[in-house]
C-alpha cells in the first residue's frame, strides 16, 4: 500500500501512526501541541523515535466533545500540514470525518484520510477520497453501545462502510479498517474487540488498532490518562500478535520498541 511517498507492506509488520492533536481539548494532550513551533518540535521528535505516519487531528472526539465548524477545523489543520510537508519527509494522515475539511487537508498536502465515522457522517467525504485517489482508514463507530451480537454487528457495520467506499470508487487496495476501540462500545466490548481482532481480518483488509491511553486501559488499571503507557504497550503487542498493519499511539518510542521486540520473538531470530 502506497501512502504518500512510502510503500507499506500490508502483512508481516506493524507500523506506527504518531498522534499530533492540534487541539485545546483532546482527552490526553489537549493544548500541548496547538502552537506551531511546539507542534513541529513534536513531529521532529516522533520521526526520530521511529514514527511511520503522522496523524494530525484538529477536533477532539473525546466523549462529550463539542463539534467544530468546518472553517475552524480547516484553520487548525491546514497550516500544520503545509509546514510538516515542507519541512519533513513523512506521510501525513488527516483525522477528520468532514468532506470539506478532508479536501482542504488534501490540498495542503495530506496523504491519507482517517475517518472516525467510516464515511457515514458526511456524504461528501467518500467522493473526496476517491477523486483524490488517496488511502483511507475507516473506523467503526456507533452513537450507542447497543448490540445483540457484538462482533457480528461490528463486522456488519464495517461492511456498510466498505459499501460506501466502493460506491464512491475508492479502490480496495487503499482501505484500512479500524475497529474503533473507545467509540460506541462498553468497557467489556472494548476488551472483546482487542481480543478478537482476527475475526475482523476475515473481511480482507489491513487493520489499524488505536488504544493509546484510552479509557479501557484506565478502567482496567485504575489509572489516569498520563499513566497508561504500560497498558497501551500491551495493546500494541496484541496488535502485532493479531496481525494488525498499524497502531495509532501517542508514545512513539516505547511502542516502536515493543513492536520490534514482539516481531523478533515471532521470527524466532530469523531475519
Amino acid at each position: 500500500m502506497r501512502i504518500g511517498n512510502r510503500e507499506f507492506q500490508t502483512e508481516g509488520h506493524t507500523y506506527v501512526l504518531g498522534i499530533l492533536n492540534v487541539t485545546p481539548d483532546s482527552f490526553s494532550d489537549g493544548g500541548k501541541w496547538n502552537d506551531m513551533d511546539k507542534a513541529l518540535y513534536r513531529v521532529e521528535q516522533m520521526i526520530a523515535e521511529g514514527m511511520d505516519i503522522l496523524d494530525i487531528g484538529g477536533e477532539s472526539t473525546r466523549p462529550g466533545y463539542t463539534p467544530l465548524s468546518e472553517a475552524e477545523e480547516i484553520e487548525r489543520v491546514t497550516p500544520i500540514i503545509e509546514k510538516v510537508k515542507t519541512r519533513f519527509d513523512i506521510p501525513v494522515s488527516l483525522d477528520t470525518y468532514k468532506g470539506n475539511v478532508a479536501q482542504a487537508g488534501i490540498q495542503a498536502g495530506a496523504d491519507m484520510i482517517n475517518d472516525i465515522w467510516g464515511l457515514k457522517f458526511d456524504d461528501k467525504i467518500a467522493d473526496v477520497i476517491a477523486k483524490n485517489n488517496l488511502p483511507c482508514c475507516l473506523m467503526h463507530n456507533k452513537k450507542e453501545a447497543v448490540y445483540e451480537d457484538f462482533m457480528q454487528e461490528l463486522a456488519a457495520d464495517l461492511t456498510e462502510s466498505l459499501f460506501l467506499a466502493k460506491k464512491a470508487g475508492i479502490d480496495d487496495s487503499k482501505i484500512i479498517l479500524d475497529p474503533g476501540v473507545g467509540f460506541g462500545k462498553s468497557y467489556e466490548q472494548n476488551l472483546e474487540v482487542i481480543n478478537c481482532l482476527e475475526e475482523l481480518r476475515v473481511l480482507g483488509y489491513p487493520l489499524l488498532l488505536g488504544c493509546s491511553r484510552k479509557s479501557v486501559i484506565g478502567l482496567t488499571l485504575d489509572l489516569p490518562t498520563k499513566q497508561r503507557l504500560e497498558g497501551t504497550l500491551v495493546t500494541t503487542v496484541m496488535a502485532v500478535l493479531k496481525g494488525c498493519m498499524f497502531v495509532r499511539v501517542h508514545d512513539v518510542k516505547e511502542n516502536v520498541r515493543a513492536i520490534r521486540m514482539t516481531e523478533a520473538i515471532l521470527r524466532g531470530g530469523r531475519a
